[in-house]
């Protein structure tokens, strides 16, 4: 059945004026209720979004920008790229904005181009946006070029804050994520970990290899050579052919779980047993984790909410420029434990981690040390 436009007859969109109309409130409650302004009751904040809805009523976003001098759009830099972590963020940023009434504008960059983020702000400065998300996961030393030029509110998920003087910072912690999953792997029984790193120029990886040699150096543990990959299956693969040659490496730590399976991979087709003879921990927590084998043992990566929490901080910072910064919440920090990890083998050499008893006696449960949580999955 054909909706009754206006509910006035005429053959116009509705306008709030309609709304307030069916909603039995002033067209000002109408206008407090989509700009999300305190002080509405929850009764009266849900007759006004149903009648919107039987409405089909829209807010006018162009005449709402005219009104503030703002446009109302959040401009978006990101690396372009189809790595899971990367790919995941940017889509939790795109979830999260649609509760915000902010519109998106993308700006992709490529890897090894120096000037791209610093071109891609441009680009979105000359459009007016009212704040700026950088998503930028590579050191390209383009952060002083930057700071200069943003006298608006700018996000950094996932790498150190610019030096900006409304800069927010949200998807940082993954130094506390590795330190756990190094952890775990302590805790098992094993008396040092290796680390299969990302490439060193991404920001992530520099933080993963940071808690790691944190955890083992807190431990008294020795601290291997890294093994340095491309976030690649590939590359996993190629360190994990390098690896099962050391007959002393029984823990191993990827910098991500696609690294994790190409390690294990390669330690299959040379004999070694996962988790047997080698425990391996991955990082991200991707969708085919769980179907690998052994399951995969990984760091869970909290993409949605770090893009729920840093898109509030930034509007906020937008519609309230002389308010203090929302504080950031501490990410969490959610080990999911498979078949991948397990007590080193009982045929190790004595004195290398704990008793034989004690590795038995179900050590693979233990929960890390390093604050978080940990479940099985």
């Amino acid at each position: 059945m054909a909706r009754e436009a206006g509910r006035g007859g005429g053959s116009g969109a509705p306008r709030s004026v309609d709304v307030a109309r069916l909603a039995g409130v002033s067209q000002k409650t109408v206008s407090r209720v989509f700009n999300d302004e305190p002080y509405v009751s929850a009764d009266v904040r849900r007759r006004v979004l149903d009648a919107a809805e039987e409405l089909g009523y829209r807010r006018n976003n162009a005449a709402r920008a005219l009104a503030s001098g703002r446009t109302r759009s959040i401009g978006v830099v990101t690396l372009g790229t189809a790595l899971y972590g990367p790919a995941s963020l940017i889509m939790g940023v795109e979830r999260a904005a649609r509760d915000t009434g902010y519109a998106l504008r993308v700006v992709n960059t490529m890897e090894g181009d120096p000037a791209g983020v610093a071109g891609a702000v441009e680009s979105l400065l000359d459009q007016g946006v009212d704040g700026i998300v950088i998503s930028e996961p590579i050191d390209e030393g383009h952060e002083g070029d930057l700071s200069a030029r943003l006298d608006m509110p700018v996000l950094v998920l996932g790498a150190p804050p610019i030096l900006a003087p409304r800069a927010l910072a949200a998807g940082t912690g993954a130094d506390l994520m590795a330190r756990t999953a190094t952890e775990h792997l302590l805790e098992l029984g094993h008396t040092t970990v290796h680390h299969l790193a990302g490439p060193q120029r991404w920001y992530a990886a520099r933080d993963r290899v940071e808690g790691w040699r944190a955890a083992l150096t807190a431990h008294g543990r020795t601290v291997p050579p890294v093994v340095e990959g491309d976030w690649s299956a590939a590359s996993g693969y190629a360190a994990g052919r390098e690896l099962a040659r050391d007959g002393e490496v029984t823990a191993v730590f990827a910098g991500n779980d696609d690294m994790a399976i190409g390690l294990i991979r390669a330690l299959a087709e040379a004999g070694r047993r996962v988790p047997e003879d080698i425990s391996v921990v991955g990082f991200d927590d991707i969708p085919l984790a769980p179907y690998v084998t052994p399951p995969l043992t990984t760091m869970r990566q909290p993409f949605d909410a770090v893009a729920q929490e840093g898109l509030k901080r930034l509007v906020h910072a937008i519609e309230n420029p002389q308010a203090l910064p929302m504080p950031a919440s501490d990410p969490p920090v959610d080990l999911v434990i498979r078949g991948s990890t397990a007590p080193p083998s009982t045929r190790m050499t004595p004195g290398r981690g704990r008793s034989a008893a004690s590795r038995s006696s179900g050590g693979r449960h233990s929960p890390p040390r390093v604050g978080g949580s940990s479940h099985h999955d």
